[in-house]
């Protein structure tokens, strides 16, 4: 367990600099661009919660607000210089997906849900994040575009439940499925990979 909580702690992280420079990006204040990147960080997670029925982690564990607030830092100092770097919001997502697919989905299992469910609550943690993101800043959700995003997520968890099953320690499930994730999602990118448009 204290390795999903690191696990969920870096994912917190890095998705608040991908909330953050995404407000850096349309010219957003200070103030806006923390509070993206507040809602980019715990979105999924707390949507993920609230199927689960509990209290969302950050309410109680004041780590996730400081990992949020130096996620929010680190784009405000060093944004100029983190822009410059090719595709850097795209490798800050593709990292918190892969860390939050595997967090939601084990998650789940703790709370006794189906894995057939869990696999779809770790996706949401991933993704809604992201979602809430995209909606804030007037851009049309990656889910909704023809990139291999979401479908991303579902593989690595798909990868965790069966290695899961089979009796394969967790860390390596864990470390396993988060980069089967940024694998796919790396490569997709890479060479234009879609799925097919539907009744196309």
């Amino acid at each position: 367990m204290e390795f999903l909580y690191y696990f969920d702690l870096l994912g917190t992280f890095v998705f608040a600099i991908s909330g953050a420079l995404a407000a850096r990006d349309k010219n957003i204040d200070l103030f806006g661009g923390g509070f993206t990147g507040f809602v980019t960080a715990i979105g999924g997670g707390s949507i993920r919660d609230i199927f689960l029925n509990t209290r969302p982690i950050w309410v109680d564990d004041s780590n996730y607000l400081t990992s949020i607030l130096m996620g929010v830092f680190i784009a405000a100092a060093f944004g100029k210089k983190i822009a410059k770097l090719r595709r850097t919001l795209f490798l800050f997502d593709t990292i918190g997906i892969s860390f939050f697919t595997i967090v939601g989905l084990q998650k789940a299992l703790v709370y006794d849900s189906s894995q057939l469910a869990a696999i779809f609550l770790g996706m949401f943690s991933a993704v809604m994040g992201g979602v809430i993101r995209d909606t804030l800043m007037n851009e049309t959700p990656l889910i909704f575009r023809k990139e291999i995003y979401a479908t991303a997520c579902l593989a690595g968890a798909l990868l965790f439940i069966f290695l899961y099953n089979y009796g394969i320690d967790s860390s390596w499930s864990a470390f396993l499925g988060a980069a089967l994730i940024f694998t796919i999602r790396i490569v997709s990118v890479r060479y234009k990979l879609s799925l097919p448009i539907i009744g196309g």
